[in-house]
């Protein structure tokens, strides 16, 4: 059994995977003051909900833009666990040759799920992660992370709306019954919705113009928000919630410690 945890900047995310199969999944928000005990504990929660005993984890997997949440998170799984977790960082084998100007700068969670959506769908490929920030990563048919994009996630802008301006409600991020808005919130959903979705199709386009590939380019969604996205346009081909979990599972068995 395999646990996978994926330490993003709003949530953390935990997989369990049995045989290349995922058989549990949580989430809980990211706190940068939570102790080692705790995260501890939490995994070990996780875990019983499955009726999964503590002495079938074979290992766990981390992945982290957060790095002041990994040091109480490794902790809490040597603790509980006696296991040392594999920390998915420069150096790790991932299928994945990262060709950008600065390869260390690309963020570990970026790699990993190009390393799922290359491994199940093959290349070239758009991976998009609709999360805090939103990233399009392009990775060509030999694997190779070529090129990215980062821009504002599109809760992350929906709340900058709100918090910047006096008069202005939250509001859910869903796409509106019509652009013909009469009433405040309305507004504001569907200038949220449809700029950004507008934006998310025109570097679609602009991806499949210039990248320098003879062949189609499959375009993966990510991320708590892709699924609305994709479900509203034809140019993202597939929404998988899982690719981070799959993109782990990847790189594990890549870095598979040999147990004695």
């Amino acid at each position: 059994m395999l646990v996978c945890i994926d330490i993003g900047n709003s949530n953390i995310t935990l997989g369990l995977i049995n045989n290349d199969q995922i058989v549990g999944k949580y989430r809980l928000t990211t706190k940068a003051r939570r102790s080692s005990d705790e995260f501890g504990l939490m995994l070990q929660s996780f875990i019983s909900r499955e009726n999964i005993e503590k002495e079938d984890i074979d290992d766990v997997i981390i992945t982290s833009v957060v790095p002041k949440v990994m040091h109480s998170c490794r902790n809490g799984v040597f603790k509980f666990f006696g296991i040392e977790p594999i920390i998915v960082r420069p150096g790790l084998k991932s299928g994945i040759s990262v060709q950008m100007e600065n390869p260390r700068s690309v963020g570990a969670d970026r790699i990993v799920d190009c390393a799922g959506a290359y491994s199940h769908y093959g290349g070239p490929v758009l991976v998009i992660d609709f999360g805090t920030a939103t990233t399009y990563d392009f990775v060509d048919e030999k694997g190779r992370f070529r090129a990215g994009v980062i821009s504002v996630g599109i809760e992350t802008g929906a709340l900058a709306l709100t918090n910047q301006t006096a008069q202005l409600p939250e509001i859910e991020i869903r796409k509106p019954k019509t652009i013909m808005a009469r009433n405040t919130q309305s507004e504001m959903e569907a200038g949220v919705f449809y700029q950004y979705l507008g934006g998310v199709e025109y570097t679609i386009r602009q991806f499949q113009k210039q990248a320098d590939t003879n062949k189609p380019i499959k375009v993966v969604a990510t991320g708590g928000l892709g699924r609305i996205i994709h479900a509203h346009t034809p140019l993202i081909d597939t929404y998988d919630a899982d690719l981070i979990f799959k993109g782990l599972n990847v790189i594990y068995k890549k870095n598979k410690p040999i147990k004695e």
